[in-house]
C-alpha cells in the first residue's frame, strides 16, 4: 500500500493491458487509516480518453472505496506502447456526514484555505496475458526418462509417456472387434428370419396339402351319392 498523509493509494500505476478496439478497466483503491472523513476527486490528462467512477466521493474512517478507470478502446497503438497520460487524485478532509452529493470542486481548491493531498499517478501499457500453449499428443515420443527431485531431496525417474501409436493400435483393435460383433449379430438375425420364413412355408403347405385331402374326401362322399 502506498500512501499519502490522508488517502493510501494501489497502484501508484495503472496498468492497462493495451488491446486494439477494446475496452479495457484497472481499478484503484483508495484507504483511509484515519478517523477522519476524507472527500476525494480523481483528474486525468486525457479525459475524453478515460472513464472514471466514482471521479469524487468520501471514504469513510478506517474504511476503503474502489475506483473503475475505463479506458476506451483506442483505434491504434501509441508508438513504442508508450503512454503519456497521467492522473491525479486529490483528497481533503471533510466534516463528518459528509456524502458523495456534498462533494464540490471548491473542496479541492486552495484558495479555499483547506489543505488539498495529490498524488501523481502514471499509466503504463502491458502485454495481455496469452493463453496457455496446447499441448500436442506425441511429443514426448521417443524422449528418455526424465528425472525430478521430490521434497525430501531423492532423485526419482519419471517413465517416458507411452507412444502415441500404441493407443492407435488399441483403438482400432476395439473399432475391429466391434465390427466383427456387428456382423455376427447380422448373421444370426439373417438366420433366425430365413428359419421363420421355412417354417412359415412349410406351414402352408401343410395347409394346402390337408385342403387337398379334405377336397378329395368331400369329391369321394359325392360319388357314393
Amino acid at each position: 500500500m502506498n500512501s499519502g498523509e490522508l488517502l493510501g493509494i494501489e497502484p501508484l500505476e495503472l496498468k492497462f493491458p493495451f488491446e486494439l478496439r477494446k475496452q479495457i478497466s484497472c481499478s484503484l483503491q483508495l484507504s483511509n487509516k484515519s478517523d477522519d472523513y476524507i472527500a476525494f476527486k480523481v483528474k486525468t490528462t486525457n479525459p475524453k480518453k478515460y472513464c472514471v467512477r466514482p471521479n469524487n466521493g468520501v471514504v469513510l474512517p478506517r474504511s476503503s472505496c474502489d475506483v473503475v478507470v475505463t479506458m476506451q478502446a483506442q483505434k491504434e497503438a501509441p508508438p513504442d506502447m508508450q503512454c503519456k497520460d497521467k492522473f491525479l487524485v486529490q483528497s481533503v478532509v471533510v466534516n463528518p456526514g459528509t456524502t458523495p452529493k456534498d462533494v464540490t470542486t471548491e473542496m479541492f481548491s486552495r484558495e479555499s484555505g483547506n489543505k488539498v493531498e495529490e498524488i501523481k499517478l502514471r499509466v503504463l501499457y502491458v502485454t495481455p496475458p496469452q493463453p496457455p500453449s496446447p499441448v500436442h499428443e506425441g511429443s514426448d515420443e521417443g524422449s528418455s526418462p526424465r528425472a525430478s527431485i521430490s521434497e525430501n531431496g531423492n532423485v526419482t525417474t519419471a517413465e517416458p509417456v507411452m507412444q502415441s501409436n500404441a493407443y492407435v493400435h488399441q483403438e482400432k483393435s476395439v473399432e475391429t472387434i466391434t465390427q466383427i460383433t456387428k456382423m455376427t449379430e447380422e448373421k444370426n438375425l439373417a438366420i433366425q428370419q430365413n428359419k421363420r420364413l421355412k417354417e412359415e412355408l412349410g406351414l402352408q403347405e401343410l395347409l394346402k396339402h390337408e385342403l387337398g385331402k379334405k377336397k378329395e374326401a368331400e369329391a369321394s362322399h359325392l360319388c357314393l351319392w
